[in-house]
């Protein structure tokens, strides 16, 4: 007897019959890595830039800023349309728009060019935190999901911790310091094109509409909408996502700042504009948020979630007795917190998507969590390095660890006060 027909029209097939070996699974994280290493590959070198073009730390903040635009822009499509047509239709183009950033960052002369540049890289990261940590879930198969979103998640923090390092140390020891690390990252960038063509993910396949009447198909199988939307999840799954953001948001914003003012930060504190010193930091940052995911994974949802909005309200103290005693120690204390707040942060949420969020929503559902997330992340550093500019680096800075680190106790608060959502399964 044929089974019922409840899928959407253009459902994301897959095979659970045959799933992938789990080296596929690790492989389909690459793309992510490699389009994460160029979001932040630029941090260490503004200082060079600054110095060569000429701007304030307010317009390197919104140098910073285009790149949440890019991203907040592709969250508005790419969940929806990898739902739609599959995974790789929107990793091919992104990847190919990535490789055009690199040539832009490396023969940049103006502000104009970085801010295309960043634009650019916007996109493509958008397009990768829906459509690319999809198809690692997609690759994992229906018994390894808390799996494939902890290498989705971890595969994202280890990219933004290893573009700045290379920057770092490649501005310093190689010729063309502005330029060396992009040709690097165009070659990871054209293995990971190889990668996604080679992926195992199943195409979606046409299928005839259904014959039961609308109004008593499940909400996550109706009509697919608009192509262009603000990304969401099915009914039903609104306080999983709610959860994920309210700490997800708040640590992803501590690392935003890190990574948009933390050279201006350690210029101020050392007095020294040591690149390698820059990437360092960033690089511990993310590698902390990486190493985290993995030492909290048997842990429960709620359990993570709380430590990440503890982490993230922990660094932005840290951060104020930081910019005070001008201890870069105590700086680098901060950032470490910052990252594993992200890293906690983004794995509860993702894990609460994965575990809730049926498969042919789950790319919109990852754009809507990130959308949530990045927001913040844009606006308040922004906003911190205006405020930085008019007050001194130390009140801004302080104003914004305030901010913050009240959004991060309100977030730990939620979290505690709901139970249903947030408690694996026995």
């Amino acid at each position: 007897m044929p089974a019922t027909r409840t899928a959407p029209v253009q459902a994301v097939e897959r095979n659970p019959a045959r799933p992938a070996p789990l080296w596929w699974v690790w492989l389909a994280a690459w793309p992510v890595t490699a389009v994460f290493v160029l979001s932040n590959a630029a941090t260490p070198l503004y200082v060079l830039w600054q110095h060569d073009i000429g701007f304030s730390k307010g317009t390197l903040t919104v140098v910073f800023a285009f790149y949440i635009v890019g991203l907040i822009g592709s969250l508005l499509v790419s969940g929806v349309v990898s739902d739609r047509l599959g995974r790789k239709p929107v990793l091919l183009p992104a990847l190919a728009l990535a490789l055009a950033a690199c040539l832009i960052f490396a023969t940049a002369t103006s502000v104009a060019a970085l801010i295309v540049a960043r634009l650019f890289t916007g996109i493509a990261v958008g397009a990768v935190v829906s459509a690319g940590m999809a198809a690692v879930t997609d690759v994992a198969g229906p018994e390894r999901r808390r799996t494939a979103a902890l290498l989705a998640s971890c595969a994202m923090v280890f990219g933004a911790g290893l573009g700045p390092l290379l920057a770092g140390v490649l501005s310093e020891l190689a010729p063309a310091p502005t330029a060396t690390v992009f040709l690097v990252e165009a070659v990871l960038l054209a293995t990971a094109l190889l990668v996604v063509l080679r992926m195992p993910v199943h195409r979606p396949k046409v299928r005839r509409p259904e014959t039961r009447r609308p109004e008593t198909r499940r909400p996550e199988t109706r009509g697919n909408g608009p192509w262009v939307r603000v990304p969401g999840v099915p009914r039903g799954n609104g306080r999983q996502l709610a959860l994920g953001i309210a700490v997800f948001a708040p640590g992803i914003t501590a690392t935003s700042f890190v990574l948009s003012l933390g050279p201006s930060l350690l210029s101020g504190l050392l007095g020294t504009t040591d690149r390698i010193l820059a990437g360092a930091m960033a690089f511990a940052m993310f590698l902390t948020a990486t190493g985290v995911q993995f030492a909290v994974q048997r842990l429960r949802r709620r359990t993570i979630l709380t430590l990440g909005a503890l982490s993230t309200a922990l660094s932005m103290a840290t951060l104020v007795l930081a910019v005070h005693v001008e201890a870069v120690a105590v700086l680098l204390a901060a950032a470490l917190l910052a990252g594993a707040g992200q890293g906690l942060g983004q794995l509860g949420g993702l894990s609460l998507l994965n575990a809730g969020v049926p498969p042919q929503r789950l790319a919109e559902a990852n754009a809507a969590l990130n959308v949530g997330g990045y927001l913040p992340a844009g606006l308040l550093p922004v906003s911190a390095g205006y405020l930085s500019d008019a007050v001194g680096l130390t009140d801004g800075a302080t104003v914004f660890a305030a901010v913050l680190l009240a959004l991060a106790v309100l977030g730990a608060l939620v979290v505690r006060a709901t139970r249903r959502d947030v408690t694996d399964p026995a």
